[in-house]
């Protein structure tokens, strides 16, 4: 047997070095050429699948040639009067499943059954899997470390100490690239709506990619409200859009995106969503708040202070009257 063995051995073994050989002038051929010759892939796909066939061939061979020789032997036994018993055969994972769950054979359950029953239902006294009772052990091991490790001596932040962590950190991030931003001096009470089709432009990307998650790409409304319409939940116009983007409504889940955004960037996104109106999107949202009318002269501010009302509240009311 292990005679033919060697002998279908050197069959893969030439082929391997036709393999390599060819893929030695392929590289010497790709190298001065630049480019690699479709006849070597043909070739080593040829040697690959004509190993892949031999190797089969060898495998039906040696089991037709074990079974040949186990029969031989049984007849030899048989015409010498002597019984043969075949072993009962078992796989490796069946030997692993029973290792692993320490099971007892069948023919040995007798062994281990109690002595109480139920309707005739007997009860066998088998032990845990070894598996299950590693993995209990393990989970006590873990906990002990992580009492230790988390609440007794403190060496790891706890989560939500590393979430107050991520978020000063955050925070920081946020304030040295607001740092870095360019200058301007653009807020809600100056900030005027642009119409250069390049700012605008630039005003659709930062909307695409911070606020089409909630408003979508259209602005047709998702999450937040719709910002094609003519109502508004906190006030239209290009000073209470850059105030809403600037200070954010931390109760509906808007953050501010005074850290994230230059002044720049915030007017023109502002001028961006302005420029949405009427364009009426597929299955928009329904309107939410007030109609805002273009033509009015007073808008409201949100979050921004009005300084002409803290003097007002600062003078005395017939101070305030003789002002009027």
């Amino acid at each position: 047997m292990s005679r033919i063995l060697y002998k279908l051995k050197r069959p893969l073994i030439a082929m391997m070095l036709l393999l390599i050989g060819q893929q030695a002038w392929a590289q010497e051929s790709a190298s001065s050429a630049g480019t690699t010759s479709v006849y070597f892939y043909v070739v080593v796909g040829f040697v690959f699948v004509t190993a892949l066939i031999v190797l089969r061939v060898a495998m039906i061979i040696l089991k037709l040639l074990r079974f040949m020789v186990k029969d031989q032997a049984r007849k030899q036994a048989e015409a010498r009067g002597e019984i043969i018993e075949e072993p009962v055969k078992t796989n490796w994972w069946s030997k692993f499943l029973t290792q692993a769950n320490d099971a007892v054979p069948v023919e040995e359950e007798e062994a281990i059954i109690l002595d109480h029953n139920y309707d005739g239902i007997r009860e066998l006294d088998n032990h845990l899997p070894p598996w299950w009772k590693g993995i209990f052990y393990v989970s006590i091991v873990f906990a002990v470390v992580y009492l230790a490790v988390y609440h007794v001596f403190g060496t790891m932040p706890l989560p939500s100490e590393e979430y107050a962590i991520e978020m000063n950190e955050a925070q920081e991030a946020a304030l040295l690239r607001q740092a870095n931003m360019p200058k301007s001096n653009i807020d809600e009470t100056n900030v005027e709506l642009v119409d250069d089709p390049a700012l605008l432009s630039k005003g659709r990307q930062v909307f695409i990619n911070n606020c089409a998650a909630c408003h979508r790409e259209d602005g047709g409304g998702g999450i937040g409200p719709n910002l094609t319409d003519e109502y508004w939940l906190h006030g239209g116009g290009i000073k209470n859009v850059f105030a809403t983007i600037k200070h954010g409504v931390p109760e509906k889940g808007m953050i501010s995106w005074e850290p994230l955004l230059s002044p720049t960037q915030m007017q023109n996104v502002a001028s961006f969503v302005i420029s949405l109106a009427g364009t009426n999107p597929d299955n928009a949202k329904d309107p939410q708040g007030e109609v805002y009318q273009s033509g009015e002269e007073v808008e409201i501010i949100d979050n921004a202070v009005d300084s002409t009302a803290v003097e007002a509240d600062s003078l005395s009311a017939d101070d305030a009257q003789a002002a009027l």
